[in-house]
């Protein structure tokens, strides 16, 4: 009888948290109701904001708003709290919350190509909500416990230097089934269709983005949509039927084309100085006026609050940040304090000069969950009224042999001047005819060579190793 019992409050546990999906129209198990999913949304945006920043321009903005709020109006879910923003980093990706809240990266701004490819990108977010895929995954997200935490993705250790953002955000960064992917390219190219966007704009920046591992080289920070969004130019072929449906007997799309690339005209095109820029193995901020040499060859990531480091090969980390709340009397107290908060005990550490700046290096002992431990070197400095760290990280194993670049590059940190600040300027998206004889490489070099041909041909729609059209407009990058 007690089994019988368990059985059945089982059985209505799981009748109790079926719902029906508001595009198919059939039950389907969800622990998680709309209520639920608009709290997440309200709760992930915030944080989204402060990790990410958001892109300072308000025509653009407005301009993105405005196409994403008319597709959400004819969804399947109207009534949803719908945003959308263009989140300020270089990386190429777009994504979704539950309960409406869709971003778009600056990054991928300028590898669409027209107005239509726009409404399907955002179109597929938006499908991604109607379809409760992202309440699905963060459901997933949670059960599985699974984070997205910047050094964590690689060093459990390090996770208070490497917080890029909350638990919830982890979704983000969840890949979708193929399913769930192709679904939500259909319901893009159904939105945007019923506007009088070209449906074909959904292909057409699939193939685009299915082209970029080969200029991956040129987009640092989170994940881009190869990651994120699988196999897009499988999904070329997927889509094609249902494009050929919604175009059947119509001849009235648009793609708006002129619009668009005058609105993304002056773009700004990888790091943003206001976040501080990196260029080659040197980080510098132009704002807060200080700069920081990493060891050569190691792959940097920046985000609007912290600089992360990785060496080739290796799972050895460096992180730059600001202390924020400073906690001790001196330097070496808010040193072993913020140390120890991170889970690190202090080994050994003295006072020293950075710069002429006043600093406190130490080395110091962590332990993960998992047992395994870690090394670190730390320089916490004192600049202009404010505290920053410096940490090295490292296997215990690793540590000795990694400490010396960690050390030599920990004691790079220095102040700029204001003329040196003033020169930081970023590259941006610029309009150019292309004329007779000229190549990608050709129009590459003419914006400074801050791009590789390669990918200034996929921006612009075309394949690498084709030739541009003469007379045609084309998106180049110039450098500050």
């Amino acid at each position: 009888m007690g089994f019988r019992a368990a059985a059945s409050l089982i059985v209505l546990a799981l009748v109790a948290a079926c719902a029906t999906n508001p595009v198919t129209g059939r039950r389907e198990l969800s622990f998680m109701s709309e209520a639920q999913e608009i709290s997440i949304g309200k709760e992930s945006d915030p944080q989204i904001k402060q990790e990410m920043g958001i892109y300072n321009d308000p025509e653009l903005q407005r301009y993105v708003s405005d196409i994403g709020q008319r597709m959400a109006k004819i969804s399947e879910r109207p009534n949803l709290p719908w945003t959308f923003q263009v989140v300020d980093v270089p990386a190429v990706n777009a994504f979704a919350v539950p309960g409406g809240f869709i971003y778009i990266t600056r990054g991928i701004m300028p590898f669409l190509d027209n107005e239509a490819e726009l409404a399907g990108v955002l179109g597929h977010e938006i499908g991604h909500v109607t379809a409760r895929h992202s309440a699905q995954q963060y459901t997933r997200q949670i059960t599985g416990g699974v984070g997205l935490l910047a050094l964590q993705i690689f060093v459990p250790a390090a996770r208070p230097f490497g917080d890029l953002a909350g638990q919830s955000l982890g979704v983000l960064f969840l890949r979708y089934g193929r399913d769930d992917e192709l679904q939500a390219d259909e319901l893009g190219a159904r939105y945007e269709s019923t506007l009088g966007w070209d449906p074909a704009g959904v292909p057409a920046f699939l193939a685009t983005l299915g082209r970029l591992d080969e200029a991956a080289g040129d987009r640092k920070g989170v994940p881009n949509w190869l990651s994120t969004h699988p196999e897009p130019l499988a999904r070329v072929k997927d889509i094609q039927p249902t494009v050929a449906r919604l175009k059947t007997g119509r001849t009235d799309f648009s793609t708006n084309r002129e619009d668009f690339i005058r609105r993304i005209d002056g773009i700004v095109y990888g790091d943003n100085p206001e976040q501080g820029i990196v260029r080659g193995a040197a980080f510098l901020h132009p704002v807060l006026r200080f700069r920081l040499d990493f060891p050569e060859g190691w792959e940097i990531q920046n985000t609007p609050s912290q600089v992360a480091a990785k060496a080739p090969g290796a799972d050895v980390f460096m992180v730059l940040r600001l202390v924020e709340n400073p906690q001790g009397r001196n330097l070496q107290e808010i040193a072993v304090n913020s140390m120890r908060d991170a889970g690190f005990r202090a080994v050994e550490g003295a006072p020293a000069r950075i710069d002429n700046l006043d600093a406190f290096i130490g080395v110091y002992q962590g332990q993960a969950d998992n047992g395994a431990t870690f090394g670190a070197r730390a320089a916490h400095i004192a600049y202009d009224q404010k505290v920053y760290i410096v940490v090295g990280i490292a296997p215990s194993q690793l540590f000795r042999q990694a400490d010396g670049a960690i050390s030599a590059s920990i004691r790079t940190f220095r102040s700029i001047s204001a003329a040196e600040a003033e020169n930081i300027r970023p590259s941006r998206v610029d309009l150019y005819v292309v004329r007779a004889g000229d190549t990608w490489a050709s129009i590459a070099e003419r914006g400074g060579g801050v791009i590789k041909p390669a990918t200034l041909a996929v921006m612009n729609n075309s394949a690498p190793g084709t030739q541009p059209t003469p007379g045609t407009r084309v998106k180049i990058v110039v450098s500050g």
